[in-house]
């Protein structure tokens, strides 16, 4: 465990999923990027901006263990409930389906079993931050958000720091 980056075991971790290269499902690299600028130094001390892109939230996930100092995690990713492109959605761990009966991914959910079980063995607090993403052309690259996601960045930012802050409060 020594030589693992230090910043993945501060109290909130924000995990940005996702591809730029994908279109819309750059949605999380854009929130972390903008969340970047806008923590307080005091924030970024408590606060880990996770790029996980699309291969390691897996592998990011899998670090923590009991003696992490993490409490909450919250994912930012384009998700697909088919509501209105750019529409914000948020789930809590209770609203991801049971990994032991589904096997959806987080456009359908990959990440449904090791969140649940990481958050309940841990004890720690999950919040998702889904956008309905309007264009993600995979297997073909297109980089660039639609104009309804690229909208939806100031809002999901403007909940994350509100969760942050609270935290804070509550801390």
């Amino acid at each position: 465990m020594e030589n693992l980056n230090p910043s993945y075991f501060k109290e909130i971790m924000v995990l940005g999923c996702g591809n730029i290269l994908f279109g819309d499902d750059g949605f999380g690299y854009h929130v972390i990027e903008k969340l970047r600028d806008l923590l307080t130094e005091e924030e970024k001390k408590r606060v880990a901006l996770v790029d996980a892109g699309i291969g390691a939230p897996h592998q990011v996930l899998s670090l923590i263990d009991d003696t992490t100092k993490t409490k909450k995690i919250i994912v930012v990713d384009t998700i697909d409930y088919n509501l209105k492109p750019g529409e914000i959605k948020i789930l809590k761990k209770e609203d991801l389906p049971d990994p032991k009966s589904s096997r959806l991914d987080i456009h359908n959910w990959p990440l449904a079993s090791i969140l649940k079980e990481i958050c309940e063995k841990y004890n720690i607090d999950l919040l998702v931050v889904g956008c309905q993403g309007k264009y993600v052309p995979k297997p073909d690259v297109y980089i660039g958000l639609s104009k309804e996601v690229k909208e939806s960045i100031d809002k999901a930012v403007e909940i994350i720091l509100k969760e942050i802050r609270k935290n804070n409060r509550e801390g």
